[in-house]
């Protein structure tokens, strides 16, 4: 499991290894960022020890750029070769409902999509790889589990970067405990069942691609019948297959309205065009140099 030294992560510990007592193994990610990093990985393994739960800490790098989002990507990076290394069958996080609640609002107000509005699901697999990943603490609370880590008379290491303005969840966290209205609660199952929304979408969009998309002499052809929900889907896939680039959904959307109105498109390398056959995508034609 990954613990980070945070109340979530500490209470994951403590449940599981009372559930599961001699069957688990802890890894902390020490992404480097902050000073103290190396002593909260330190106290974690004391913890761990203290617990008979083997620990290990993964020194990892970040890449520049959106450092929220390169540190995830390098922390399960770290996280899986650390499952493999150890033989270990599945890797837990301590995601629960307070985390589905905040993501489903950040979402909202980004205009997302049904994808990006999806909470995360009880049962998946590490990012990058087909190792599970599972999340058993969805249907907890973050005082509930603040609670668990109390009781054990334990101390939670408290990142700074939790309570940063600069961070939009930490100003949508403040914003949902200031309004008493809101059933969190509520929320991660509203979150759940668009994740069940999604699914149903890729279903749909897998259908939409056996029946409708076929090879053409120099790429992919498209005869869209599903709503554009699912089409959107099909779109994103077939630059995927063609370019090997993960579109963004505004560019994909445009793609689409352009070729609802019959005019050519172009996004990433493909040029997109409206044949008697379908919508046709080819790569562009590479410029000479002169």
């Amino acid at each position: 499991m990954a613990v980070s030294g945070g109340p979530d992560s500490l209470a994951l510990l403590l449940l599981a290894q009372a559930a599961l007592p001699g069957r688990v193994a802890a890894a902390t990610v020490d992404h480097g960022l902050r000073v103290e990093s190396a002593d909260e990985a330190a106290l974690v393994s004391q913890i761990c020890a203290a617990l008979g739960v083997p620990h290990a800490t993964l020194k990892v790098g970040v890449a520049e750029g959106n450092l929220q989002a390169e540190a995830r990507a390098a922390r399960y990076a770290a996280l899986a070769g650390w499952m493999e290394g150890e033989s270990l069958s599945a890797l837990l996080t301590a995601h629960h409902a307070d985390d589905q609640a905040e993501t489903l609002l950040l979402r909202l107000n980004r205009g997302s999509g049904v994808a990006g509005l999806a909470g995360v699901r009880a049962r998946g697999q590490v990012p990058g790889t087909r190792l599970p990943l599972l999340r058993p603490l969805l249907g907890w609370r973050r005082e509930e589990l603040a609670g668990v880590v109390a009781e054990a008379g334990l101390e939670a290491v408290q990142d700074p970067s939790n309570t940063d303005d600069r961070f939009d969840r930490v100003r949508i966290r403040k914003a949902i405990a200031g309004a008493d209205w809101l059933d969190v609660p509520a929320l991660a199952l509203s979150a759940a069942n668009l994740a069940d929304a999604d699914l149903a979408l890729d279903w749909a969009a897998a259908r939409e691609w056996q029946e409708c998309v076929s090879k053409a002499p120099m790429g992919l052809t498209y005869r869209p019948l599903a709503p554009r929900a699912v089409a959107l889907r099909v779109l994103a896939r077939i630059v995927r297959e063609l370019d090997g680039s993960e579109p963004r959904g505004s560019q994909v959307a445009h793609l689409f309205a352009e070729l609802l109105a019959r005019r050519p498109a172009s996004i990433g390398n493909l040029v997109a065009r409206v044949t008697p056959e379908g919508w046709s995508f080819t790569k562009a034609p590479q410029r000479r140099e002169k």
